[in-house]
């Protein structure tokens, strides 16, 4: 048995831990592979042995310690049997693929969540390059207070349009960056303030992500204001603000300054 799978059994009783263990594990393999590419590698060539790397670690795990849950994975067929499953992983393996092939560069990460009965139950997000992991089992430091100027993180190559006008109303520096979990966890380690995203994402993007910033206090929103859902047949899900609690508010009236006519709600979205 390898030290992983003996780690992952040791933590097979606790989904939170068995979260961890499976962030950890893919992101080594990660770090293993982007460690042993050759100069001058192509970076399409790096960025699909990560997401094979990845995804075979999570896949046996997960079949290995969960055999009876359903997954969810961007790097894997959807199987729609997981709309009928009690519980659902919802994983990438890979998040920031861009960012990977461009060594040093840390802002990427591995996401695995567990989807339960209509609520996300643990997750986990590991930022291999950093050494850190962020987890739904972890001890809450106390919160440093919103910069006087927020920094308001956005994808670097994706970000919304109305990005400018929002960072004006809110008195915002505009910082980008790659990945949704490495974004949040910024936000969660008081790094940054506020993380926008619109367009292009998908539940595995956002669902470890969402997990972890609940757990350490933050809001996490759609930005018609509903709750995030997960585990829905069209696994699209384009839109993401995390925040730190005070600035939920402000951000709000922000946003509905700047994008009147955003579609709001629909009823039940937030249940």
């Amino acid at each position: 048995m390898s030290t992983t799978d003996a780690h992952a059994r040791r933590e097979a009783h606790d989904d939170h831990a068995f979260a961890r263990a499976c962030a950890e594990a893919a992101g080594a393999r990660l770090m293993e592979i982007r460690a042993a590419a050759a100069p001058g590698t192509d970076p399409r060539e790096l960025r699909a042995a990560g997401d094979r790397g990845a995804q075979s670690v999570l896949a046996g795990l997960l079949e290995r310690h969960r055999p009876d849950d359903a997954v969810l994975s961007e790097e894997a067929a959807d199987d729609f049997g997981r709309l009928a499953a009690r519980r659902v992983w919802i994983i990438d393996p890979l998040d920031g693929t861009r960012e990977f092939a461009e060594p040093p560069r840390e802002d990427w990460a591995v996401h695995v969540a567990l989807w339960e009965e209509g609520e996300l139950r643990a997750g986990a997000v590991a930022l291999p390059a950093r050494g850190t992991v962020l987890c739904t089992d972890d001890p809450l430091p106390p919160r440093a207070s919103v910069r006087r100027r927020p920094r308001m993180l956005v994808s670097r190559t994706r970000p919304p349009e109305f990005v400018a006008r929002l960072a004006e109303e809110l008195g915002a520096d505009v910082v980008p960056q790659g990945s949704a979990g490495a974004k949040t966890a910024s936000v969660v380690l008081g790094e940054a303030d506020l993380y926008v995203h619109a367009g292009g994402q998908y539940e595995w993007d956002s669902a470890a992500p969402a997990a972890v910033a609940a757990h350490y206090g933050c809001t996490v929103l759609r930005l018609d204001g509903s709750v995030p859902r997960y585990n829905r047949a069209d696994p699209a899900l384009p839109d993401l603000a995390v925040c730190a609690p005070e600035l939920h508010e402000p951000f709000r009236a922000a946003f509905a300054r700047v994008c009147p006519d955003w579609p709001a709600a629909e009823a039940g979205a937030g249940v």
